[in-house]
């Protein structure tokens, strides 16, 4: 049997951020994952961990096959390097706020030799129109559902299935984002494996919502799976040794993945909550997905010092920075995981409240 690891009691305050969660931290961590080794007699294979993941990750998008590699930004920029091969072209799609474009220093381009072409602006969706003025050089398209930059929003459902039609029909393969996959199905209300049947590969994070220490999979048909493995092996991404993110990940699926509508719920009470105080713009205006941005009239290191107060005081975590707006004010992000469903809209919007009365106040030290 695996040595039980006894959790230490918690520290940290509750929170509507999904990173930096109790379940992330290490001891506590640990110790689910030793509970859940002992449940699972798993003394044998490591290797049949990771092969366990794969196959319900690919059982879960309704895919052929699927690779655990360590991050998202392993997996993406291979999923679009064999695209590329694939299709004798170095260029792919993708809109503006994609996470490969602004979070990976040009790691696309550094590694892998590809180019972007940026599809429709950074301050909406993008749509036919823009596909249809797409380079014919674009070998894949990639969407990002839901669209974490633009408050977790979804294109309608109708205008997807047109949009991966008119990629197809231009010749390019079509590259799920579904980092936060599991948030889309609920706010489609359709299942995983419809959103992925859309798709020729599909990406999902065990890191996210599922809220483990790290870890990604992509899932597809089992010839592109196979080019995947290849470029996992040459970078030193696919390995048994990964065998606890998939413990990990195991574990979440089993925990979490049936949680998601009660996230979405919790999210538009928590918005609904905000809205009615009169001191916030939420957008989206209704939750479309367990993420959404809380717009804010004060300058962001205002928000910042009087948040550090509050949290304090409150041991509630209203969010980890805020980000500035062009016109000088901030928003800060909502998304709603195991943490926040402990924190009752109520507490949310008193919180909120006296966050704002001191930012607004002289005495706020934003140093």
């Amino acid at each position: 049997m695996i040595p039980q690891i006894s959790p230490r009691p918690s520290t940290g305050r509750r929170t509507l951020s999904i990173i930096g969660t109790q379940r992330r931290d290490p001891v506590h961590a640990a110790a689910r994952l030793s509970r859940f080794l002992n449940d699972q007699d798993a003394s044998g294979d490591p290797g049949d961990l990771v092969r366990g993941l794969q196959h319900r990750v690919a059982e879960v998008t309704g895919k052929e096959a699927a690779l655990l590699l360590p991050t998202g930004t392993m997996a993406q920029q291979i999923a679009l390097r064999v695209h590329s091969e694939r299709r004798r072209t170095t260029e792919f799609a993708a809109h503006p706020t994609c996470h490969m474009l602004n979070y990976e220093f040009d790691g696309y381009a550094v590694v892998h030799g590809l180019r972007v072409h940026r599809l429709g602006e950074t301050h909406r969706l993008f749509d036919g129109t823009d596909l249809a003025a797409m380079p014919s050089t674009v070998g894949s398209v990639v969407w990002e559902l839901p669209q974490r930059e633009l408050g977790g929003i979804l294109p309608a459902w109708d205008e997807l299935v047109s949009q991966v039609d008119a990629a197809r029909a231009a010749g390019a393969a079509t590259h799920l984002d579904g980092a936060r996959l599991w948030e889309a199905a609920a706010g489609y209300n359709r299942t995983a494996a419809e959103i992925a049947a859309l798709f020729d590969t599909v990406y999902v994070s065990l890191y996210k919502s599922l809220e483990a220490p790290r870890g990604a999979v992509i899932a597809g048909d089992r010839d592109v799976i196979r080019d995947v493995w290849t470029w996992a092996v040459r970078l030193g991404g696919d390995s048994s040794g990964n065998w606890p993110l998939a413990a990990f990940g195991l574990m979440a699926l089993d925990e979490l993945l049936p949680r998601m509508p009660r996230y979405l719920d919790h999210a538009r009470a928590i918005a609904h909550a905000i809205v009615a105080t009169g001191l916030a713009e939420v957008v989206p205006a209704v939750p479309e997905t367990a993420i959404v941005h809380v717009h804010l009239p004060f300058p962001a290191e205002r928000v910042a010092a009087a948040h550090e107060t509050i949290a304090h005081e409150r041991g509630i975590q209203l969010f980890r920075a805020p980000r500035v707006t062009t016109t000088g004010s901030c928003f800060f992000e909502i998304a709603v995981g195991e943490s926040a469903l402990e924190i009752e809209p109520h507490e949310v919007t008193d919180a909120l409240v006296a966050l704002a009365e001191l930012a607004a106040s002289p005495s706020c030290d934003p140093r």
